[in-house]
């Protein structure tokens, strides 16, 4: 049996975050490859730091089956058009400073052609289906506890950066820059949130708010009645704790301050703690690894169950071979929540997705489009479908299926 009450914490990172810009330029390079070519293989990393961005990685445009000069001069065009799309992204997120500015940092592009060992193991051919890009494990999880069938804390911690976000491009909130961090910590009693703990929030912020450690309290001002919109009525109380800029001044941020890379903020991205992790991060992968594919397609299916009300949670495990197309398992825990047996969604969700296997999961979400970038900051659930695309794994659309077949 789970405990009545406890206390649980999550935390989030905003898009200036060192890690964060890393991924966002990561999944900057994704979009570019795969709007030139649905079919493109990328995976790239990258590293910000004072003044600096390094890409590094494996990448093929063209189609499989292509000529090999076809292909690499696709390849070579794509490339060509990196810099200024990164520097934009840069630009978008609000660098201008002094120890990283997206006009001035020093670009170095080091990615080179995908191996043709792993190419061969996943490209499709007349004798076989696609095969995943990677052996591993990929976890999806979904809960009550929020509109969005989101764990509280995780979501509560992403909406305070995101509003932050928000207004200070918008300008309304001058002073505030881009780097920042949040964790939120709720108090549960009967599994549901009844109580805010403890607000952290830590942001970078201009000279003009102070140097010294009144800074704290003139940021805690500003900040305020945005994270207190966040919340909904009640669950903040006159005793919740809040640590705003605990150790004072918070003037050097971002890359300049910390080294940023692609992948190091995987619980952030995923569900802050609240369900498992398979350890494989998302920016920077098309959609052919299933370390980011498979990811998606469970956490769709995880939500569609309790969007069914079939569970007030669900948490849903995958496992690949690389080259194999079939999963080599398929698990499911309703977590004592359940109103059906979970060997019964064991063998119809697979089935609603075409088997899960790399293609069918590629084809049912619609990820073979430049949908990436976005996804890199305030985590890649949670969301809300776009129009174009952007996070599909987030519609409910099984749930009437789910329920006739149950």
């Amino acid at each position: 049996m789970s405990r009545s009450s406890y206390i649980f914490t999550s935390e989030s990172v905003s898009e200036g975050h060192p890690d964060k810009v890393a991924d966002r330029i990561s999944d900057t390079v994704v979009d570019a490859f795969l709007a030139a070519e649905p079919e493109a293989r990328v995976a790239c990393e990258t590293m910000v730091t004072t003044n600096r961005i390094i890409l590094a990685g494996e990448v093929r445009a063209g189609k499989p089956g292509a000529s090999k000069a076809e292909n690499k001069q696709m390849t070579k065009d794509i490339l060509g058009t990196l810099e200024p799309l990164v520097r934009a992204a840069v630009k978008d997120i609000g660098y201008e400073q002094k120890g990283f500015h997206w006009a001035k940092a020093k670009f170095a592009n080091h990615l080179h052609a995908q191996s043709a060992d792993i190419a061969q193991g996943v490209d499709s051919s007349n004798k076989k289906d696609e095969g995943a890009g990677d052996q591993g494990i990929m976890f999806g999880y979904a809960c009550d506890e929020t509109p969005e069938l989101m764990p509280a804390t995780l979501q509560y911690s992403h909406n305070i950066l995101s509003k932050l976000a928000q207004v200070r491009h918008s300008g309304e909130a001058k002073g505030l820059e881009p780097d920042a961090k949040s964790q939120v910590t709720l108090l549960y009693q009967d599994g549901r949130p009844v109580e805010v703990m403890q607000i952290v929030v830590s942001t970078q912020h201009a000279k003009k708010i102070g140097e010294n450690s009144a800074s704290s309290k003139r940021i805690l001002e500003l900040i305020k009645p945005y994270v207190l919109g966040v919340f909904p009525d009640g669950l903040v109380t006159k005793k919740t704790k809040w640590h705003v800029n605990p150790t004072g001044k918070f003037l050097i941020g971002g890359p300049d301050g910390d080294a940023g890379l692609t992948g190091r903020k995987i619980i952030v991205d995923t569900y802050g703690g609240a369900a498992p992790h398979g350890g494989g991060a998302f920016s920077g992968k098309d959609p052919t690894k299933v370390d980011r594919s498979a990811a998606y397609l469970c956490r769709y299916l995880a939500k569609n169950v309790v969007a069914a009300g079939l569970a007030r949670k669900c948490t849903i495990q995958i496992s690949y071979a690389i080259g194999v197309a079939n999963p080599l398992s398929f698990y499911v825990d309703l977590h004592d929540t359940g109103e059906v047996d979970a060997a019964k969604l064991e063998k119809i969700l697979p089935e609603l997705v075409g088997g899960a296997t790399p293609r069918a999961i590629r084809e049912h979400l619609g990820l073979n489009k430049p949908i990436y970038a976005r996804t890199a900051a305030y985590g890649h659930f949670g969301r809300t479908p776009d129009k174009d695309g952007g996070f599909s794994w987030e519609k409910t659309d099984l749930v009437e299926k789910l329920r006739a077949a149950l």
